[in-house]
């Protein structure tokens, strides 16, 4: 290939792309340009991706389609962060013979992001901090104790694993549930295998989502689901937005017949300004941080360069679909 091709690397927040990675090996060869805003509409999007050769998506912040692909006739090269990514069309991207490569990504982020919802959720840090910096009341929450309560996770995976190792040495009863869940698998980890989903929301003190989106997962927690959690209990949500009923979440919310959630995944990203869930009570809530670390993004866009790089010399590596 015969250069300077385009790149666009979208979606950097933090405008973080460039200084955490060596962009340097692309000199000469391709021109990149940031952009630090988001576009929810397609045609917005086509149009300013319309003369890019190649693109750089965060994750799955922005959907690929078939006919998002079909209007890039100039796109040959997509780098989408992580070795999975449930918005890009493979097919539409064969067909239109744009190559799709991922990235490394590390587990752990998430993980510690879990634990900083549940124990925000469990210690009232958020409101009582406000109190003290807005000279309000003196302690105003009775935190919940974890050494002794039980901890509910949906999926004994690879996060969710972590997860229960931390919940083990805070002293905290771990079960786990999933459909394919084995009691061998349980045991490997050091976990009790809960019965069913149903026996694991009534019991749990805090319910932790750690299940990849499917059919099968797809609204797994529902009006009916959170009706049999603990009024004393809290979910936390670190996974997909899809898997818990969004609209049951927040009835939940306003009734009070749970104590409270830790959100980091929404049905719609960015949050609108008058989205629902910004003013939800008891709602502990993050903008999507879960793999948002320097460490991470440093891998994401390092990985970019290197996926381009093989692309240009003809050799595509990582590649996905």
């Amino acid at each position: 290939m015969k250069g300077p091709l385009r790149c666009a690397i979208l979606d950097d927040y933090q405008e973080a792309a460039t200084t955490l990675a060596d962009w340097s090996p692309l000199e000469g060869r391709v021109e990149t340009v940031v952009f630090s805003d988001h576009l929810a509409h397609e045609e917005w999007l086509a149009a300013r991706l319309a003369d890019f050769d190649i693109v750089v998506t965060l994750r799955e912040r922005v959907p690929f389609p078939a006919t998002l692909f079909d209007r890039l006739p100039r796109l040959k090269l997509l780098v989408a962060s992580g070795m999975r990514n449930s918005v890009i069309d493979y097919a539409a991207a064969r067909r239109c013979g744009v190559v799709v490569c991922g990235t490394a990504s590390s587990s752990t982020p998430p993980v510690e992001l879990t634990w900083a919802l549940l124990l925000g959720l469990a210690r009232g840090i958020v409101p009582e901090n406000a109190a003290v910096r807005s000279y309000g009341p003196w302690q105003s929450t009775l935190g919940a104790d974890l050494h002794g309560s039980r901890l509910g996770l949906l999926g004994l995976g690879k996060i969710g694993s972590r997860v229960a190792r931390v919940g083990l040495a805070f002293g905290m009863d771990v079960v786990a549930w999933s459909r394919n869940l084995t009691k061998e698998r349980a045991d490997e980890v050091g976990v009790g295998l809960a019965g069913s989903k149903g026996e694991l929301l009534e019991s749990s003190d805090f319910v932790s989502v750690h299940l990849a989106l499917g059919d099968r997962t797809r609204g797994l927690i529902g009006r009916r689901e959170l009706a049999r959690m603990k009024p004393t209990g809290y979910l936390v949500n670190t996974s997909r937005a899809a898997i818990v009923d969004q609209r049951a979440l927040l009835e939940a919310l306003h009734a009070g017949t749970i104590a409270g959630a830790g959100i980091d995944v929404f049905d719609a990203e960015p949050l609108p300004g008058d989205h629902p869930m910004r003013s939800a009570p008891r709602l502990l809530a993050t903008p999507h941080l879960g793999y948002v670390t320097r460490g991470n993004y440093a891998t994401y866009y390092g990985e970019a360069v290197e996926d381009i790089v093989a692309f240009l010399d003809g050799s595509p590596v990582r590649v996905l679909g």
